[in-house]
């Protein structure tokens, strides 16, 4: 490779290029006067007309996570970097004139951390050459990221004995030629870092494994998209054995050679033969012609290259899970909708994990998805709980729900209101007995408070009444039991066999009045455990003189643990260890 010591005479120089739509970099055509100063010219080149400095304005953002928050470089500064940048590479290094153009041009974040390094921004340009001139760069990290990679994906790449790009003539040599042929900077990163061997190719062998690609009857730009996304094609000693057949085979069922080049992406994955096996199960085993398939794979590409063929197997393995028959699905592929295939499969996937979580019978998930197959494809539903939680109902009545109208499930998709249920009769009749227990309370009909304590109470009317019943027989006057529930209404959610054991505990174990509940509701919410663990703590303290003797059964309990071991445990000096104590015996704990 030739190399420079110093910067080429500018008469030397014919042609510099100009910026390339297609690969983001900067080239232009410059006058080939012997008596315009090198270091005018170069600064003509990055004139702020000409300046591509879009990929700077969010400089910021590709600093490293602490040091975010410094100022971001101006757009003159950032010219001077590459400036600077260009000149260290081009005269001190011997790099070529476009390869240092391409490079100082397309490597923001490496500049961004050469800047934060100097620190005299009025002589800048100055300062930068002489940090460069003094601390030699590993010249691939800025080279890396010019072709695309980003720091966390070169970095596997950087070798310590290694620092210069001379050290490597071939990748240059590689590197020069895929540029040539019209491949972007940003897929020759990718290229690089699928298969990096391809870059230390002899001269001309990557050239010829392309233009063998050309001799099978492919255009160049569908070689270049070929590359760009399966850089296998490269491998090996000719070209790739699978492609060819696959090639062959999309001939013979009427495909033109060509058909590749309009249809492959970047977030395509190809593996050559499981689309080969793929186009042999259409044909041989569903029993397409090969005029349906070339209609519904020029239809939806993405039949065969979405991970290469595997999303239709997948899809294909789920409808004859549930029953569809192999008639049946060429019908439906006939027919396939405007929609990627990943998105249907991954729909119709989720609609049947649905009804299975819902606890639905298998022959009734059958029929559903069997004939509304299409419909449930196009909409991804939401979870289940959440579907639930939104309705409050249970699995059985949303099951029968979607039995009857199979169509409800459009409206459990994400993004859409779930509709509220109609009562069924039981559960009209169960709010019809609450109204009248409520009123009995005192509550107003229809009021707000009555609509808040409806939500709260849980359980059907002649259940409310009978706990309510409970606190009447324990010896508290109904009045009295009315303004307990109207200031702890969820009291009464419990069971009156609870409701018994706690009040027993707190009258007959503990010595606390009838009263002390009255005043005091919330403490039936408690556990019998929290009671018993609060009250022998404040005995114990009591009876060190640490405590009133006449402290409310609410002051006790109501507080949290930490404001409690606060407030009592810590004020005595064995409290802590008291407390543990009875910790261990209330809770069992050995």
């Amino acid at each position: 490779m030739f190399h420079t010591r110093k910067l080429v005479n500018p008469c030397h120089t014919r042609c510099i290029s100009k910026f390339c739509p297609e690969n983001g970099l900067y080239s232009s055509t410059i006058p080939t006067s012997g008596h315009l100063p090198r270091r005018a010219w170069i600064h003509r080149i990055f004139s702020a007309k000409e300046q591509n400095l879009n990929g700077f304005r969010g400089f910021a953002s590709n600093r490293h996570p602490e040091d975010r928050q410094s100022r971001s470089p101006s757009p003159r500064i950032v010219q001077k970097a590459q400036v600077a940048l260009l000149d260290y590479l081009h005269s001190t290094r011997g790099v070529y004139f476009t390869d240092a153009e391409r490079i100082s041009k397309n490597c923001p974040i490496f500049l961004c951390r050469i800047l934060e390094k100097v620190e005299d921004e009025v002589e800048i340009e100055r300062a930068l050459v002489r940090l460069l001139g003094y601390h030699p760069i590993n010249e691939f990290e800025p080279f890396f990221e010019s072709i695309g990679l980003k720091p966390s994906e070169y970095k596997p790449f950087l070798s310590r004995e290694l620092m210069f790009l001379s050290d490597v003539s071939e990748l240059l040599n590689n590197y020069h030629y895929l540029c040539d042929y019209g491949i972007a900077l940003s897929k020759i990163g990718k290229i690089y870092k699928e298969d990096k061997d391809l870059f230390l190719y002899g001269p001309g062998l990557l050239k010829s494994k392309l233009l063998n690609y050309e001799q099978l009857g492919l255009s160049k730009s569908t070689v270049i998209k070929l590359i760009s996304s399966a850089p296998t094609l490269l491998l090996g000693d000719n070209v790739d054995h699978e492609f060819v057949q696959l090639l062959g085979r999309l001939d013979e069922i009427g495909f033109p050679r060509d058909w590749f080049g309009g249809c492959l992406s970047e977030k395509n994955t190809c593996y050559w033969g499981k689309m080969l096996v793929l186009l042999h199960f259409f044909i041989k085993d569903m029993g397409f012609n090969k005029k349906k398939v070339v209609t519904l794979i020029s239809k939806h590409p993405d039949f065969l290259l979405d991970c290469s063929g595997k999303t239709v197997f997948s899809l294909i393995s789920l409808l004859l899970k549930i029953g569809v028959t192999g008639k049946e699905i060429v019908i439906m592929f006939s027919e396939f909708p405007h929609l990627e295939v990943g998105s249907f499969t991954r729909n119709l996937w989720r609609a049947f994990q649905f009804l299975v979580e819902i606890g639905m019978n298998p022959e009734d998930i059958k029929n559903i998805i069997c004939h509304h197959k299409n419909s449930m494809g196009l909409i991804l539903l939401k979870k289940p709980a959440s579907i639930l939680a939104n309705l409050n109902t249970g699995n059985r009545r949303l099951c029968n729900a979607i039995i009857e109208d199979p169509c409800i499930l459009q409206k459990f998709s994400m993004g859409m209101k779930a509709p509220l249920f109609p009562k069924s009769v039981p559960d009209l009749k169960s709010r019809i007995e609450k109204k009248n227990f409520l009123s009995r309370l005192g509550f107003v009909e229809n009021s707000k408070e009555m609509e808040e304590a409806l939500h709260v109470f849980r359980g059907k009317g002649d259940e409310l009444q009978d706990r309510f019943n409970c606190f009447v027989r324990s010896g508290l006057d109904p009045s009295v039991v009315s303004e307990m529930l109207k200031r702890a209404p969820h009291i009464l959610n419990q069971k009156v066999e609870v409701l018994d054991e706690k009040l027993n505990f707190i009258i007959n174990t503990l010595g606390y009045p009838l009263s002390s509940v009255a005043r005091f509701p919330q403490c039936l919410s408690c556990t019998s455990h929290r009671v018993k663990l609060r009250h022998l703590m404040y005995v114990w303290l009591k009876e060190r003189g640490k405590a009133s003797p006449t402290l409310a059964l609410g002051t006790i309990v109501a507080c949290s643990d930490k404001l409690f071991i606060k407030k009592f445990v810590n004020l005595h000096p064995e409290g802590p260890e008291a407390w543990e104590n009875f910790k261990r015996v209330v809770y069992l704990i050995e």
